[in-house]
């Protein structure tokens, strides 16, 4: 059985990227009838935030990307947090040092930051460790672990030639051996680093596709050399194009908002977002923008996969964000969703019929929900002229006044009350604008709203007839 997973780090904010990597991930292995796994990598114990890790099960739940196997949903390889399955990587470990493709360093902090120091005076490379404990005989070894002494236990990567790793979506990606480290894999405090962590638990956990972003990459011949120095299945590797800022660096909160929490707060439909995303790398082979999860299943292949930095843009997430309020979401969807916007600005809702109205009136414009309570302010409060209103209410007054009498005794549907102001244009000689916009301006306090029809009947007649004769006094 076909099994992906993500393994994101609970550190702050859920990461739009976390959603990108899980959407990939889900709709290859719901495709395969396979299993799609969460993993919390929680090893990183000084950044660990129990609070994040709750708040992603919550952002995947919300943009129905739920996993099949989590440390909520359970599944038949738990536990799913990191931090529960050390003894696991400590056995693994063990088993490398067994075998001679690891070996225990007993360099101190301080030991390794002055050879730094002096590699950098003298202009020489420095990976990060030099390997001086490398070649030390296992008697020695385990005499001075027996001792007490600290240590970790480094992988012996390769010292010559070159590794080899097939990516489905670039072929087979050459590492020379000159450019690996002996990573650590055990830290002196008995904790797994990622590289050991991830191997081994997609190793238990049947992992056999694993699809991560592609800054992972030049990890991966540190990780195919654990798999093989254990004897694993090697699993396929889809390195997936970064999301991009829109100078092309990497997606980060330092340049661009990656909360997917404040996308959810400003009112961006999960629908949209899942959407987006899926544009990102990937193209409909009909070119359609609209898809959801279930297109997805159908129609993916990793052949359609751009290789190209997709650049993640805010302004048109939230454009189409807009064509799924106003193409795809159903109105009682859109009053549902809008609801809660509304009740936090404080207005009066209780009126349902009333409430339909404004947001089908309003539903052409606005792109996110987050807008709705601005747009909609002068159906449920006092209204705020602004000066250009002001100025037509005043050169249109005397249209206004000859009006509220029509107005008074019509029935109040756009279908009565066309005819009355087209006629009284037509009687007066006047322009239909000059006559509409004083009207708009009076009901508004703007000169942009709705179309009259559906701005009269959202409104209401009381409240029309109201602020219009407040206009012409």
């Amino acid at each position: 059985m076909i099994k992906t997973r993500i393994a994101p780090s609970p550190t702050g904010d859920p990461h739009v990227g976390t959603i990108y990597q899980a959407l990939f991930n889900r709709v290859f292995a719901h495709q395969n009838g396979g299993k799609f796994i969460l993993r919390i990598e929680d090893t990183d114990r000084t950044r660990f935030n129990p609070e994040s890790q709750k708040r992603l099960l919550e952002m995947l739940d919300w943009v129905g990307l739920p996993a099949d196997e989590s440390p909520t949903a359970g599944g038949p390889a738990g536990s799913y947090i990191q931090t529960e399955r050390v003894a696991n990587h400590q056995k693994y470990a063990a088993q490398m040092l067994s075998n001679g493709t690891a070996y225990r360093a007993f360099d101190t902090s301080a030991e390794l930051e002055e050879r730094r120091k002096i590699a950098e005076a003298a202009k020489a490379s420095y990976r990060g460790y030099d390997r001086r404990d490398r070649n030390l005989t296992r008697e020695e070894s385990d005499a001075r672990a027996a001792s007490g002494e600290p240590f970790v236990i480094r992988i012996k990567a390769p010292l010559e030639g070159e590794v080899i790793v097939q990516d489905r979506l670039r072929g087979a990606v050459v590492f020379k051996a000159s450019e690996l480290d002996d990573k650590v894999l055990l830290k002196a405090d008995g904790m797994p680093t990622y590289h050991l962590a991830a191997m081994s638990d997609d190793h238990d956990m049947g992992v056999t596709h694993v699809i991560r972003a592609e800054e992972w990459l030049t990890s991966s011949p540190i990780h195919k050399l654990i798999i093989e120095a254990m004897g694993w299945n090697e699993p396929e590797w889809i390195h997936t194009p970064l999301l991009r800022n829109p100078d092309k660096s990497k997606l980060s909160k330092r340049k661009s908002n990656t909360s997917v929490e404040s996308y959810k707060e400003m009112g961006i439909t999960p629908e949209a977002l899942v959407n987006y995303l899926g544009m990102m790398a990937y193209s409909m082979p009909d070119g359609r923008e609209l898809f959801g999860f279930d297109d997805l299943i159908e129609h993916f292949t990793w052949e359609r996969v751009s290789l190209g930095g997709p650049v993640f843009d805010l302004g048109k997430l939230t454009w189409l964000n807009g064509r799924y309020i106003r193409e795809v979401l159903s109105l009682d969807e859109v009053v549902s969703r809008a609801k809660p916007y509304l009740e936090k600005a404080g207005y009066d809702i209780s009126d349902t019929v009333k409430l339909e109205k404004v947001i089908d009136a309003l539903r052409p414009r606005f792109d996110v929900f987050a807008d709705v309570p601005e747009k909609a302010a002068y159906f449920y409060r006092d209204i705020v002229f602004d000066d250009k209103a002001r100025n037509k209410i005043e050169e249109g007054r005397g249209h206004l006044a000859a009006l509220l009498p029509l107005l008074e005794n019509a029935a109040w549907t756009w279908g009565v009350l066309e005819p009355i102001i087209k006629g009284y244009a037509e009687s007066t000689g006047a322009k239909l604008g000059a006559v509409m916009q004083p009207i708009r301006a009076a009901l508004t306090g703007k000169l942009e709203s709705p179309g009259m029809g559906e701005l009269l009947e959202a409104l209401g007649k009381e409240l029309c007839l109201k602020r219009i004769k407040s206009a012409t006094n």
